[in-house]
């Protein structure tokens, strides 16, 4: 066997979420999420490195640096984790346009967004429907803006409601009809 097989798969592989497993483009829209992380981290490493440049003089108490030779060395590990991460990151958004060149999606498809355009906050946005002109405030406006999610979140709520209604009607016709019934005897 080879040593690969051997081993087991990373933390993060066990902790991830199924839904990003289920196809190349999950899988491709999972691994741009973490390019997301890592391009944050790697701000946090060019800033710990230029702080660790600075003169000793000028750090303050809290700031935590690593005085004398430590210091140079703390700035090689920020300096060496920084490219490291870089590389990774080059290495990952290759990966995506190759995936995007392979997949043959159309450039239109992945254009920016016009200006002032706002997603959906959860969900796949449902397709904008035509409206009145002579109602432009209609309801239809707030229902083409909200993805599936928010949709099936209002569906829920709205079968609790009726179930919660429904209840206490039955609650209420069945108190009614035991007051008439000690109301007879």
């Amino acid at each position: 066997m080879n040593q690969v097989s051997e081993q087991s798969p990373p933390p993060e592989v066990l902790d991830l979420d199924p839904i990003w497993t289920t196809s190349r483009t999950a899988r491709q829209i999972h691994a741009l999420g973490e390019v997301e992380k890592d391009i944050s981290r790697l701000l946090s490493l060019a800033a710990s490195s230029i702080s660790l440049l600075t003169l000793p003089q000028t750090d303050s108490p809290e700031d935590n640096l690593p005085q004398g030779e430590e210091r140079s060395e703390q700035f090689v590990l920020e300096v060496s984790e920084y490219f490291e991460r870089l590389d990774s990151i080059q290495t990952a958004i290759r990966s995506s346009l190759a995936h995007i060149r392979h997949s043959r999606i159309a450039p239109s498809a992945i254009n920016a967004p016009p200006p002032g355009f706002l997603p959906p906050s959860l969900g796949v946005a449902l397709p904008p429907e035509p409206q009145a002109p002579s109602d432009p405030q209609s309801s239809q406006t707030t229902r083409t803006t909200r993805g599936l999610q928010e949709e099936r979140l209002d569906r829920d709520a709205w079968k609790g409601i009726l179930n919660a209604l429904t209840r206490l009607k039955r609650e209420m016709d069945s108190s009614k009809s035991r007051s008439e019934d000690t109301d007879m005897k």
